[in-house]
C-alpha cells in the first residue's frame, strides 16, 4: 500500500458549526438588502425569500416606466396584442375593447386563482415574489412601478399572500393567488395568522390597485414561480451536499475505510469538477484519523457506498453547477407573454413562448434525481453501520444486547424515504397534458419539478440526519485507543452537546428531528 494513503493532518482551520437562522437558505447569512440594478442571481432570490430586503436601482424603476408606456401606446393605437386587448389562451383572437380592459385584467386573477392544497411556506412564496419583481425589472412586460412597489411593499412588510401550493402545470395560479392581495383579494399571513388582503392592506395606508391593460396578464406569466423555487432548492441542496460530504465521512471512518480510495492522483484520472472537490473535502474531514490509520491495508477495496462517495457526490455537484448556471439564465432572461419592446414612437410586441420554463423544467428534474441517488447511497451507509456483520460494532449500534432495538428502525424510516424520493424522481417534464382548447397542447410542467424536487431535497435532509446519529452512536462504541479526524471529532461533539447517546431511553424521532435541525439548518463551515 502506497504511504500516500495515510493521510497528513493539512495546516486548515477546524471545523466550525455555523447556524443559519433562515429556513432553507444558503451556507451565508442574508444580506440586509438586494438591489435589482441587474437580473438577480439564485442567490440574490434566496437571500430575498430568507429576509433580505429587496431595493430597485433608478434604472430599473426608469425601465419599468418605460415598459408601461409602451404598453399606453399599444393600447391608444389599438395594435393587437395578446392579453393587452384580446382575450387569453384559446380566447387569444377575441378582440377586447379598451373600455373592458380593466376588466379583463381583473377576470384574469379571478380565474386563474385556481390553487388547492396547503400553502407554500413563508420563503417559497418570498421566492416566488423576488423572482416576479426580477422579470418586471428587465423592463418588457409594461406593469406600472405602483404595481411592483406594492410587491417589493409585501415583502418589507412581513406579509405573505397565502399562495395553495398546488394547480400549476408550469406557472400561472402561484401568482394568481399573490396578485389577488394587490387588488385587495385572497388572504395574507403575518406571522401571527392569517389576515385578509383587504385588511392587510390597510395596515400599509394602501388602496387595492386598480389593474389596468396588460396588468392581469403579466403578473401571473412567466417563470417566477419556478426560478423562485428553484433558487430555494439550490440554496438547500448547497448545504446539503455540504453535509454529505461531511457525515459520509464520519460513516467512513466508523467502516475503517481504505483512504486509498479518495487519493488526489487516483481521483485526477477521473474528469470531473465535482470529483475532485469532493476527494480534497474528505481528504481534509479524514486526516489525521487515528482510525483510519489503524485500518490501512487491511482490505483490498471498500464497498461501493463507501469508495464511490467523490464519484456518486462529485456527480451530483456536476449536475448542481449546471442547474444553477440555467436557473441563472431564466433569471437573466425575460420570461413574459407577450414581451414589449421599441420606442414610444414604434412599440413592438413580440406575443410568442417566453414563458415556457422546458430548460428550468428539465433541470429541476435533473437535480431531484441528483439529490436521491446521494441520499439512496447514504442509506446504504445507514444499513452497514447497524449490521455488525460489516461493521464490527455492536447490533443496530444499541446497547443492552437483545433488549434495545438501537437504530434497527431508524434504518427502515431512511429505507422508506429513498423508496419515496424514488417514486418523486420521476421526470415532471414528461407528463404532457393539453390545457385551453388544444391552444395550449404542450406542457412543460416546470413549477411541478420544482415543488417535488424541494420535496426529494427535504426527504435527503432527513436521510442523513439518520447517518449522522448513526454516524456519531458507531463513534460511542469504538475503541477507545483509536483517535478520530480533528474534524469529524469537532461534529461529534457538537452533535454530542444537544443530542446524548441513544439507549432506548426515549422515542428515536426526537433525536432524528434535532439532528435533522443540523443538517436544515446549520453548515458544516469547511
Amino acid at each position: 500500500m502506497l504511504a500516500s494513503s495515510v493521510l497528513p493532518v493539512p495546516s486548515i482551520d477546524p471545523i466550525v458549526i455555523g447556524t443559519d437562522s433562515s429556513e432553507g437558505g444558503g451556507n451565508e447569512r442574508s444580506p440586509a438588502a438586494v438591489c435589482i440594478d441587474k437580473p438577480l442571481d439564485w442567490r440574490g432570490v434566496a437571500q430575498i425569500a430568507n429576509g433580505a430586503k429587496l431595493v430597485l436601482s433608478p434604472g430599473v424603476r426608469s425601465g419599468i416606466d418605460h415598459a408601461r408606456s409602451l404598453v399606453e401606446q399599444i393600447v391608444e393605437r389599438r395594435i393587437r396584442a395578446y392579453g393587452v386587448n384580446t382575450g387569453v389562451g384559446a380566447l387569444c383572437d377575441v378582440v377586447v375593447s379598451p373600455s373592458e380592459q380593466r376588466a379583463l385584467s381583473r377576470n384574469i386573477l379571478m380565474s386563474h386563482s385556481v390553487g388547492v392544497g396547503e400553502p407554500l411556506r413563508r420563503e417559497e412564496t418570498r421566492a416566488i415574489i423576488a423572482a416576479a419583481v426580477n422579470n418586471f425589472a428587465h423592463g418588457h412586460s409594461g406593469v406600472r412601478l405602483e404595481l411592483v412597489d406594492l410587491l417589493v411593499t409585501l415583502l418589507d412588510s412581513g406579509l405573505t399572500p397565502e399562495v395553495p401550493a398546488f394547480g400549476s402545470v408550469g406557472y400561472l395560479s402561484h401568482m394568481a393567488h399573490i396578485a389577488l392581495v394587490l387588488i385587495g383579494e385572497g388572504y395574507v399571513h403575518d406571522g401571527a395568522g392569517r389576515v385578509s388582503a383587504a385588511g392587510a392592506l390597510q395596515r400599509l395606508a394602501r388602496e387595492p390597485l386598480v389593474l389596468e391593460a396588460k396588468e392581469g396578464l403579466s403578473v401571473v406569466n412567466g417563470t417566477p414561480c419556478v426560478t423562485g423555487l428553484a433558487s430555494l432548492a439550490l440554496a438547500r441542496t448547497e448545504r446539503l451536499l455540504d453535509w454529505a460530504d461531511t457525515i459520509s465521512a464520519m460513516s467512513f471512518e466508523n467502516l475503517r475505510g481504505q483512504a486509498a480510495a479518495f487519493e488526489a492522483d487516483s481521483l485526477a484520472l477521473r474528469i470531473s469538477p465535482g470529483l475532485s472537490m469532493v476527494g480534497a473535502r474528505l481528504r481534509a474531514l479524514l486526516a489525521g484519523s487515528g482510525i483510519i490509520a489503524a485500518s490501512l491495508g487491511r482490505k483490498t477495496q471498500d464497498p461501493l457506498s463507501l469508495r464511490t462517495i467523490p464519484h456518486v457526490h462529485g456527480a451530483a455537484r456536476d449536475v448542481f453547477a449546471t442547474t444553477a448556471e440555467v436557473v441563472n439564465r431564466e433569471l437573466a432572461s425575460v420570461t413574459d407573454n407577450p414581451v414589449v419592446a421599441g420606442t414610444l414612437a414604434s412599440p413592438r410586441v413580440f406575443s410568442q413562448a417566453h414563458a415556457v420554463g422546458a430548460s428550468i423544467g428539465l433541470a429541476m428534474d435533473s437535480l431531484g434525481t441528483a439529490v436521491a441517488e446521494v441520499a439512496a447511497m447514504a442509506e446504504r451507509r445507514i444499513d452497514r453501520l447497524v449490521n455488525p456483520l460489516v461493521s464490527g460494532l455492536p447490533a443496530f449500534l444499541a446497547d443492552g444486547g437483545g433488549t434495545c432495538s438501537g437504530f434497527m428502525i431508524a434504518q427502515y424510516t431512511a429505507a422508506s424515504l429513498v423508496a419515496h424520493n424514488r417514486r418523486l424522481a420521476m421526470p415532471a417534464s414528461l407528463d404532457g397534458g393539453i390545457t385551453s382548447g388544444l391552444q395550449e397542447d404542450h406542457l412543460c410542467h416546470a413549477t411541478p419539478a420544482a415543488l417535488k424536487a424541494l420535496e426529494i431535497i427535504a426527504n435527503a435532509e432527513r436521510i442523513f440526519a439518520i447517518e449522522l446519529l448513526a454516524a456519531t452512536q458507531a463513534y460511542d462504541l469504538q475503541p477507545a485507543d483509536v483517535s478520530r479526524a480533528p474534524r469529524t471529532d469537532a461534529i461529534y461533539r457538537s452533535v454530542r452537546a444537544v443530542i446524548s447517546r441513544y439507549r432506548d431511553d426515549r422515542p428515536l424521532a426526537g433525536d432524528i428531528a434535532a439532528a435533522w435541525a443540523f443538517v436544515h439548518e446549520a453548515s458544516p463551515e469547511f
